[in-house]
């Protein structure tokens, strides 16, 4: 049997392998520990960086983060622009919502009064004509509604009047008034001169009731207006010239005091017989209660009653005896006596004639 020997290997060759096959294992060693030291120095740092106080962790990708809400630029003045707030893409930000404004505090309004609510309640429209009005036929003249003689106008003396004086209880003599549209003082006698001085004034014009649907109203219901003791005021003439026809919009008293007492009346005459007030005039009243917000209804004051036999006593008349004269003397009538200048004529002088004394008291052509 022969040995074929083995191949020698190239020159340097054997030794080389042997340590090429020690350092391949060196080398692939080294790496793998290299790995490791590296792993172990990260891991430090990291653990490092997570007990830094100072240090804000960054949002992590697929979390809700909550931001709280930008203070109020009122609450927090600033002229500098507010930053805008840099988001993780991906995230959710929750926004904490600006607290409610505090309520404003509503102010108490007294409750409307009496006079407001029923101008209120009346009817708004336009006046109608006065072509047709006449007050006369339409309303009558003053009545004596009991039978006591006295009429509405001298019961309204009466009860504004102070210091009344009549003779025969049925018309009133004198007295004094406290005007309410003028706030002045006025003495009262009755004559053909002197009357005109104090009048009774209808508070809603009889005109006006008319252009603001008396015209709807029976006969008897426009005389009841007319004599009405609420809608009667005994007043200044001059002053109650100038009203004339007018409502609240046109014409208030002089007296301003006095303006929410007659507004309130004016509403309550409304009221009572169904009349309506125009825009302007309810504007006017509105405006007028404004002033006096307590202001209620009247529910008018009753007639008053003449004291009977409350005419001052009159002067005691001292007749002069008339000179003589001739039996035969005959006067035709007073005016004959007047014009011989023997009027007048007492009983038992020549001349006297009962047929010229009228009320039989011993004095003829008085």
């Amino acid at each position: 049997m022969s040995n074929t020997p083995s191949p020698s290997p190239a020159p340097g060759t054997g030794l080389t392998s042997r340590r090429g096959s020690a350092a391949g294992r060196w080398i692939v060693a080294v790496p793998l520990h290299l790995t490791l030291a590296i792993g172990l120095v990260a891991g430090c740092a990291s653990s490092t960086a997570s007990t830094d106080p100072g240090a804000e962790p960054g949002p992590v990708p697929g979390t809700v983060t909550t931001v709280p809400a930008a203070p109020s630029p009122s609450a927090v003045p600033s002229d500098a622009p507010s930053p805008t707030s840099s988001r993780t893409p991906g995230s959710v930000t929750t926004v904490a919502p600006s607290p409610e404004p505090a309520e404003t505090p509503v102010r108490a309004v007294a409750p409307p009064s009496g006079a407001f609510l029923a101008l209120e309640g009346l009817t708004v429209a336009a006046a109608g004509t006065m072509s047709d009005y006449d007050r006369e036929a339409l309303f009558g003249g003053w009545i004596d509604a009991d039978g006591d003689c006295e009429d509405s106008r001298n019961e309204v003396l009466a009860r504004d009047l102070t210091g009344v004086t009549s003779a025969d209880g049925c018309r009133v003599d004198t007295g004094t008034l406290a005007d309410p549209y003028t706030g002045a003082s006025i003495d009262f006698v009755r004559g053909v001169a002197t009357s005109g001085d104090v009048q009774v004034d209808h508070v809603v014009s009889l005109g006006n009731a008319w252009v603001t649907g008396a015209r709807r109203l029976s006969p008897a219901d426009r005389v009841a207006l007319a004599n009405d003791p609420l809608n009667l005021l005994a007043v200044d003439g001059p002053a109650n010239g100038s009203k004339s026809d007018q409502d609240a919009a046109g014409w208030l008293p002089p007296n301003r005091a006095f303006a929410c007492d007659m507004v309130a009346i004016q509403i309550a005459v409304k009221s009572r017989y169904g009349l309506w007030v125009t825009a302007p005039e309810k504007d006017a009243m509105a405006e007028v209660l404004a002033e006096c917000p307590d202001q209620q209804l009247p529910a008018g004051t009753p007639f008053g009653d003449i004291p009977a036999g409350t005419a001052p006593e009159p002067a005691p008349v001292v007749v002069e005896e008339a000179p003589a004269a001739p039996a035969d003397v005959h006067y035709a009538n007073c005016t004959a006596a007047r014009e011989a200048g023997a009027a007048p004529l007492l009983r038992g002088q020549p001349g006297y004639r009962s047929a010229m004394d009228r009320d039989g008291d011993g004095v003829a052509c008085e």
